[in-house]
């Protein structure tokens, strides 16, 4: 079976049928059968034939900027492939300093802020809690009091692994098969909790220099719903429904890569006080993979 070559792109401003369309996808998106679409989806992106594959393949393409000037390969053998896609070498570069958390993915910044009172932003007036966000682990949302959190949005058309934002050590996973809502603006401003909801995974992890405990969530969407994680041998999906809580003691270099949605979703970063977004961070950035996301603003700070 020959692969599809797919030529690269330039990236190309978001036109005004797509930004429209935003709230006709959550229109339509959010009242189907959303879990049973996912599966299906899912087994449909994964079918290796030319025809099939080329069809989904650019169905996709006409309703995201897809952009692979930096993909390891342009040739790829399902839709799926394409999707999971990753980078050839030296395509991102990793802030290396000790003390700064890099951007685990590509992603658009959105709501991030100082976390008060245990509660976090999710769309203008609207808020969700972190302990019910952690599954309601108590005692590791107590170690982000008054820290920081930053909502990293992948869109369809981006490079979909992430990866270890500093020396740690992933010291725990907790996965939660919830729902699969859509996760665009539009779902944000009108489904309340909705990070909460969603199937998720929560990574626990403890940097090696400091010794503080930060926490990556991927957070699964419709239609991408699952989540593989190098060092578990599991697969995280709607399927699967437990444990919920997964050993784990996996130690990884900053820029090392820890895993990949299915297709795009979410990363919602969590760090302990004393933390603080880098001078670039702002709504609607656009970071890539390895650029300076959040510092530590107190070298003498404590294990946390």
């Amino acid at each position: 079976m020959n692969d599809i070559q797919v030529t690269r792109p330039r990236p190309r401003p978001r036109s005004g049928w797509r930004a429209a369309g935003d709230g006709l996808n959550f229109l339509v998106t959010n009242r189907i059968p959303r879990n049973a679409l996912t599966r299906c989806v899912g087994w449909l992106s994964k079918i290796e034939n030319p025809l099939v594959r080329d069809l989904s393949i650019g169905v996709w393409r006409l309703f995201s900027d897809v952009d692979l000037s930096d993909a390891r390969t342009t040739r790829f053998r399902s839709m799926h492939d394409c999707f999971t896609r990753e980078l050839r070498d030296g395509a991102r570069a990793i802030d290396g300093r000790p003390d700064v958390l890099a951007s685990p993915c590509d992603g658009i910044v959105g709501a991030h802020g100082r976390i008060v009172g245990g509660m976090l932003l999710q769309a203008k007036g609207m808020n969700y809690g972190l302990s019910e966000l952690l599954a309601d682990d108590v005692a590791l949302a107590e170690r982000f009091r008054d820290g920081y959190y930053v909502t990293l949005r992948l869109t369809s058309g981006m490079y979909h692994r992430f990866h270890a934002p500093h020396d740690l050590r992933v010291r725990q996973v907790t996965y939660v098969s919830g729902e699969a809502y859509n996760v665009n603006p539009p779902a944000l401003q009108r489904i309340a909790g909705l990070f909460c909801r969603n199937e998720r995974a929560i990574l626990e992890c403890r940097l090696d220099d400091s010794g503080h405990t930060i926490a990556l969530v991927p957070v699964a969407a419709v239609l991408v719903a699952s989540i593989r994680l190098h060092f578990l041998d599991v697969r995280l999906h709607l399927r699967y429904r437990g444990p919920n809580l997964i050993p784990c003691d996996r130690p990884l270099r900053k820029g090392a890569e820890m895993g990949w949605f299915e297709h795009g979703s979410t990363i919602i970063v969590l760090v302990p006080a004393g933390w603080v977004p880098c001078e670039t961070v702002a709504d609607g950035l656009r970071i890539r993979m390895g650029e300076a996301l959040l510092r530590s603003g107190d070298s003498g700070l404590g294990g946390g």
